[in-house]
Formats: C-alpha cells, structure tokens, sequence
C-alpha cells in the first residue's frame, strides 16, 4: 500500500491521477475491510489523496 501511496502522490498528470483514483480508494477500503489500517486512518488517507488530486 504505502508503495502505490508514492507512485500515485508522484503523479502530475491530472487525467492520469483521476484515472487511478478509484483503483487506490478501492485498496485502502480493502485494507480497513480487512483491519489491517483502521477505518478512520484509511478515510483521513483518502482524503488527502482526493485533496491532492482536485488541486492538480
């Protein structure tokens, strides 16, 4: 996870970023689903990732 978290923090291109956004939710919500990252963690984290790809 923290792997695909700084390729896709890497990411520059905003239609590429949107593009794998539902991907990466898809991985954090699989990973709180399966408690290895707590809930609220795995929200505060798409959070910032939906942040940083509405401000590209």
């Amino acid at each position: 996870m923290r792997n695909a978290l700084k390729k896709f923090r890497a990411i520059t291109d905003k239609k590429e970023a949107t593009e794998k956004l539902p991907k990466i939710f898809a991985l954090i919500d699989k990973l709180a689903k399966t408690s290895v990252i707590h809930k609220n963690k795995a929200g505060n984290l798409k959070s910032n990732i939906a942040k940083q790809t509405n401000s590209l």
